[in-house]
């Protein structure tokens, strides 16, 4: 049975660790300790939520280790007043940590299972600037566009037109690119007059980024 000195011991190490693998942005920091991460895992891994590793959560989705949505938040270099496209709501654990730093976040599950548990957390948590739609994360959610940040939380095999075309000039989007049964990388896209910037940075391994709405409801 885990004690609750054993738990702030557990989530002290985790900020800990972040930091010594170089997450330094105070804002992304302190978003990661107020976000609850044994709340967005299965009860059978709440001992180990704060340990840096990916877990399973429900229809063979991830939730990514804590030092992914770090680091990957770290690159989306989110504003208060910004307006955030997540796709792939999952638990739900990175549209909480992005909501702690944005004005609202959309996130869009192609997995009603999913999006109704991640609906029913943030109802609880009181994260009431976080959107919940179900759809095809492909497309994007255009009624709610244009987004000044897109971050995406699964692998697409190349760049999702869709996606750039809602964000706003000067925008930025963080996905990870690669085959879906192969090298991947987090890449960082910044919307310009003239195009798109790409910069790559670390190699990772996240589920694919697949079309369409779920059938499994």
């Amino acid at each position: 049975m885990t004690t609750l000195a054993d738990q702030r011991i557990g989530r002290m190490e985790f900020l800990l660790n972040l930091r010594r693998r170089g997450i330094a942005d105070a804002g992304v920091l302190r978003a990661m300790d107020e976000v609850p991460r044994d709340q967005f895992v299965r009860d059978e891994d709440i001992e180990a939520a704060y340990a840096d590793q990916a877990m399973p959560i429900a229809c063979g989705q991830t939730i990514s280790q804590p030092y992914v949505v770090a680091y990957m938040t770290e690159r989306l270099a989110v504003e208060p007043t910004h307006r955030v496209l997540e796709v792939g709501t999952g638990s739900g654990y990175q549209a909480a940590v992005l909501s702690r730093l944005a004005h609202v976040v959309v996130s869009i599950e192609r997995y009603r299972t999913l999006a109704d548990a991640a609906r029913t957390k943030f109802e609880a948590l009181g994260y009431g600037n976080i959107e919940v739609v179900v759809g095809d994360g492909l497309k994007g959610v255009p009624e709610r566009a244009p987004f000044d940040r897109i971050l995406v939380t699964a692998a697409a095999e190349s760049i999702p037109r869709a996606l750039t075309e809602q964000l706003v000039e000067g925008g930025m989007m963080v996905l990870p690119v690669g085959p879906h049964d192969g090298a991947q990388i987090i890449v960082r896209l910044t919307k310009s007059a003239q195009g798109l910037v790409r910069e790559n940075f670390i190699a990772v391994r996240f589920v694919p980024l697949l079309p369409g709405q779920a059938r499994e409801l």
